[in-house]
């Protein structure tokens, strides 16, 4: 008896590999018979429609009386499509085998080749050898492309880690020359690059949607499914013949935003949407579910959640066993086996498998008897049988039922990288192979490549008269044109100018208002205007009563795809909550991933359907950056377009919320973003100005980047505009207010924005009245703008050292100015320290470092050292380090103003 065999008896004695399961014994077999015997009956006689109904009625009659049935949220681990159900395969299985073994090979040669050519630059190969046949089969017969008008194709969210199999394909389409393949990850390099997963921000002729970072992808592919609706129930673009896939894997689905968010897919009855997830049964370390069953918890949760489920499990090779096994005792192995033991059958021989899998029960070793040991180990899982793909594909896209389809497919992670990886635990890192696997890689998928040429790695490509080519481009101009595939011209809009706002910067003048209410009047404004309003996407994540726009509910609409089905509680009142399937606003429920997933789809509505639309997520500031970064990270690399506007903002505006809720730091977290322009307005007519600019820049102009305004919750007085001041708003900072003072002992700079600007003010009166000194009042907007436009000045003139320099806004407008200069805001002091290599004398930053706490605002700007009596010292200080002051004149003024010296830290209290 060999080794294998010992084993996997030994393994079967002590039954390990299988779920523990309770004994059920039937207590009348007869019963149980005939029972069986009416329901054959009936499917045979009536179908499964008649079926289904009576075991509904059953189910409905036994819970009447008490009697709890089992939830029926899985199926046996068996195909959910029976083999005489399958339709005939539509394409020619002996071309598209070649073509397929010939992108798996150019898929492997681009991360071998590469990592020899350039050590350590990565890549991974097990992830699309696992999933060609997925790929492959909707490529040939599925994935529409863009058609004619470019616009009228699916959207498709492919795993990130797939990336070389469509690099090798679009490859062979001659979409990619070799010179881009060669120089995978390597993208600086002159011939130019590819990049490592889907980023549009580095190939935007190419990829559409970034996925790799985990999770991502099936979030933003729900909430674009549901944006197609949106546009169609809208009637700004008819979507129904546009489906949204997505790929991802079994291991993916332990991210909360892949599965957070498939109930709104059911609730919004998204049967344009479908997801194909990649079931290898592997995470990068080890098993996804080593002691479980993935794709029956997989199929539990979305059944649950009310999707569609196609189970792919088992290849044609299984249907004859199937068929032969009368005892039902081949699908009960087939449940009983663990993850992990189905991953460990990958790697052992065909007599362990006999032994180990069919020899636990006779009945199934004589099954098997005629089976070869060879035959056993080729038996296919589903996943890479295009016939089974085809056929859950087929079913997928022609349901009409009013819900979302997930595709489960069986897998082996690096299937065909045989010893080097297939199926094995170090799968995912496999990025090299040696001698002896590349020459079992090449001569198990037949490429014409010689012995001495294979540890080369070289690229094929067979002649483009050859059939293999012929047929790849005929299949895809048959569906509409190649993808992946991203247009690099856009449509542009006309948008308002800053003449047609002026009449909402007139209405909020002298108003005792928040600059939130300034910024949802402005939205409500664009949402009735003529040229773009009906273009303006609301989006908002449950507080819109917070931000003050309850308003919009009866003028805008709520969007739901089913309408409003109930008579809401506050119908008699003015301001009701109205949803519409024609409603413009996008209330998301309690999701700011959901909400900025909307927004990405939204945000690139130009590139995908070629149509601009604007939209406007307002959110707690809070839960912006810090939260949902990642998606808004994806944003920039989608080159989403767009308003982000953080409203509640400010550590020591939002006062009462508490720690958890103010804001201090996402303008320095929106510091790292590139395609982010962040602004902190302090007056209404400045976030008005901010807004139009937006506007102008990203939609008539076409810049593919993203406006990140603050919006406080403080009411003051916003007064009137002044003249001259809107290049200042829009690059970072202009002059506000001058106070001179007979006989000033000094003059000095103060810098302000957002609420804490009336600090400023405040203190510049103080300041005069009391300490004799005169100042000038600056509205920085943007320290973020500010810094950018100088450092790249100084970039230009380091690199240019025999030209005339360049010089930034900022050192334009403080030429000749002289400091001190004093900087406050309701942020962390970071955000200002970012203009000291460029202030033209001494500079100091307040900020607001710390944690928040509940307070007064009074309390809190004292507490933070952000108040007019914290302004006034500092700037006394930095005069006493001048000698205009003395330090006993510091130390008087503390005392004078009730200031405590000794107080702690905000930093650290």
């Amino acid at each position: 008896m060999n080794d294998s065999k010992m084993i996997a008896q030994d393994e079967v004695k002590k039954q390990l590999g299988e779920l523990e399961r309770n004994a059920e014994v039937d207590i009348d077999a007869s019963e149980t018979k005939e029972w069986l015997s009416s329901l054959e009956y009936v499917l045979k006689s009536k179908g499964h429609d008649r079926v289904r109904f009576l075991l509904e009625k059953l189910r409905d009659r036994a819970a009447e009386q008490g009697v709890q049935a089992a939830a029926d949220t899985t199926t046996p681990y068996l195909n959910t499509i029976p083999v005489h159900d399958e339709p005939a395969y539509p394409g020619n299985r002996d071309l598209e085998r070649r073509i397929k073994s010939i992108i798996r090979w150019n898929a492997m040669a681009m991360v071998v080749g590469g990592n020899k050519r350039g050590g350590g630059i990565g890549g991974h190969i097990s992830t699309f050898a696992s999933s060609a046949t997925l790929y492959e089969v909707a490529f040939n017969h599925f994935f529409k492309g863009r058609g004619e008008d470019g616009y009228s194709g699916d959207s498709v969210y492919f795993q990130g880690h797939a990336s070389p199999g469509m690099y090798s394909r679009a490859f062979l389409e001659g979409r990619l020359g070799k010179e881009k393949l060669i120089n995978f990850r390597r993208e600086l390099e002159p011939e130019g690059g590819l990049s490592s997963y889907p980023h549009p921000w580095l190939m935007p002729d190419f990829w559409e949607y970034p996925t790799v970072s985990m999770g991502l992808g099936p979030i933003m592919a729900i909430y674009q499914a549901r944006f197609n609706e949106y546009l169609r129930d809208r009637g700004i673009k008819d979507t129904s013949g546009q489906k949204v896939w997505a790929f991802l894997g079994d291991g993916e689905c332990d991210e909360p935003e892949t599965l957070g968010a498939i109930g709104l897919a059911s609730r919004e009855k998204l049967d344009n949407l479908i997801f194909v997830i990649n079931c290898n049964l592997q995470r990068l370390d080890g098993p996804v579910r080593g002691n479980g069953k993935i794709i029956q918890e997989l199929e539990s949760i979305f059944r649950g959640a009310g999707w569609n489920v196609i189970k792919v499990i088992w290849g044609g090779e299984w249907d004859e066993l199937l068929a032969r096994d009368t005892t039902g005792l081949l699908v009960k192995r087939m449940g009983e086996v663990v993850d992990g033991q189905y991953q460990k059958y990958t790697g052992m021989p065909g007599s362990y498998i006999r032994e180990h899998f069919f020899g636990k029960y006779p009945e199934l070793l004589k099954l098997v008897e005629n089976y070869s040991d060879e035959k056993l180990e080729k038996m296919r899982r589903g996943g890479h049988d295009p016939e089974k793909v085809n056929a859950a594909y087929q079913k997928a896209v022609s349901l009409q039922n009013g819900k979302p389809t997930v595709v489960l497919a069986k897998t082996i992670k690096g299937y065909g990288l045989g010893e080097a990886g297939e199926g094995r635990n170090v799968a995912h890192n496999q990025k090299k192979l040696n001698e002896a696997e590349l020459l079992e890689f090449r001569s198990r998928f037949g490429i014409p490549i010689s012995d001495d040429e294979v540890v080369n790695t070289p690229f094929y490509k067979p002649p483009e008269n050859s059939h293999e080519i012929k047929y790849l481009h005929e299949r895809r101009k048959a569906l509409g044109g190649y993808l992946p595939s991203r247009p690099t011209e856009h449509p542009t809009l006309e948008v308002p100018s800053l003449a047609d706002m002026q009449k909402t910067i007139k209405r909020l003048e002298n108003k005792s208002i928040s600059t939130t209410f300034a910024v949802v009047q402005t939205l409500i404004a664009l949402c009735r205007d003529k040229k773009i309003g009906k273009f303006m996407v609301p989006i908002v994540p449950d507080e819109s009563r917070t931000f003050g726009m309850e308003g919009m509910f009866t003028q805008f609409g709520i969007y739901a795809h089913a309408g409003q089905l109930y008579e809401p509680i506050d119908s008699a009142i003015l301001q009701k909550y109205k949803e519409a399937q024609d409603g413009q606003i996008l209330e998301e429920g309690i999701t700011e991933a959901g909400s900025m997933a909307s927004f990405n789809a939204a945000g690139t509505a130009y590139s995908c359907h070629g149509v601009n639309m604007i939209p406007f997520f307002i959110y707690y500031s809070m839960f912006g950056f810090q939260r949902i970064g990642d998606l808004i990270w994806a944003a920039a690399d989608m080159r989403a377009k767009g308003f982000l506007v953080g409203g509640t903002a400010g550590r020591t505006t939002l006062n009462g919320e508490g720690l958890q809720h103010q804001d201090g730091h996402s303008l320095l977290n929106a510091i790292a973003f590139p395609t982010v322009r962040s602004y902190d307005p302090a007056f209404a007519y400045e976030a008005v100005v901010i807004i139009q600019e937006g506007l102008q820049k990203m939609y008539a102009e076409g810049e593919q980047c993203i406006y990140y305004l603050m919006s406080e919750n403080e009411e003051y007085t916003h007064p009137e505009m002044p003249e001259g001041c809107e290049e200042g708003i829009v690059k970072g900072i202009y002059k506000y207010r001058s106070r001179d003072v007979d006989k000033a002992k000094a003059r000095v700079q103060l810098f302000g924005s957002g609420a804490i600007l009336n600090s400023v003010l405040a203190a510049q009166e103080l300041l005069a009245e009391k300490y004799g000194v005169a100042s000038d009042v600056w509205s920085v907007t943007s320290y973020t703008q500010l810094r950018r436009d100088a450092a790249a000045c100084d970039r230009w003139n380091m690199l240019h050292p025999t030209e005339t320099p360049k010089k930034s806004y900022l050192e334009e407008v403080l030429d000749g100015v002289e400091g001190p200069f004093i900087s406050a805001s309701d942020y962390v002091r970071a955000l200002g320290e970012q203009l000291t290599p460029w202030i033209p004398g001494d500079y100091f930053v307040l900020g607001t470092d710390g944690m928040g706490r509940s307070e007064t605002r009074e309390a809190l700007r004292r507490h933070f050292e952000v108040d007019k009596e914290s302004i006034t010292i500092a700037t006394l200080s930095r005069l006493s380090k001048a000698g205009v002051f003395s330090p006993n004149d510091v130390k008087q003024a503390i005392d004078d103003l009730g200031y405590d010296a000794d107080k702690p830290d905000p930093y650290y209290a």
